[in-house]
């Protein structure tokens, strides 16, 4: 599968994005989706993934109550809805696909990568 994000761009401190997805090729219902990002100088990390079916997601601590991961399989998009957003948010955000099963946070678990799209919080 092939993977896009766009949605990125420039927003001030308390501000909100929604980041999309669009997968290309197999479709996104065969596939745990992530959201990661790689902040200036920092190792890719883990922000948000989710399962299949939408039943089943999971955040890392500093994203909870503020993003929330979604995906729409019959428009093979995944989507993240960001608010409240800090400068700390600032990074690349990439979209990952996992053809295994369950949830993960690990980078080496998710084979398909998007480009990466940039967000930049202002304070």
């Amino acid at each position: 599968v092939q993977l896009q994000a766009f949605g990125g761009g420039l927003v001030q401190a308390g501000g909100s994005l929604r980041l999309s997805c669009a997968a290309y090729g197999r479709g996104l219902s065969n596939y745990v989706m992530g959201w990661f990002r790689q902040r200036p100088g920092k190792e890719r990390e883990f922000v948000a993934a989710i399962s299949r079916g939408s039943v089943n997601t999971d955040y890392t601590d500093s994203v909870k109550g503020r993003f929330t991961i979604s995906r729409d399989n019959a428009k093979n998009t995944m989507y993240l809805q960001m608010n409240t957003l800090k400068p700390e948010d600032t990074a690349v955000y990439f979209c990952a696909a996992r053809g295994g099963p369950g949830l993960s946070r690990i980078v080496a678990d998710f084979g398909s990568w998007g480009q990466g799209t940039l967000v930049t919080v202002s304070s």
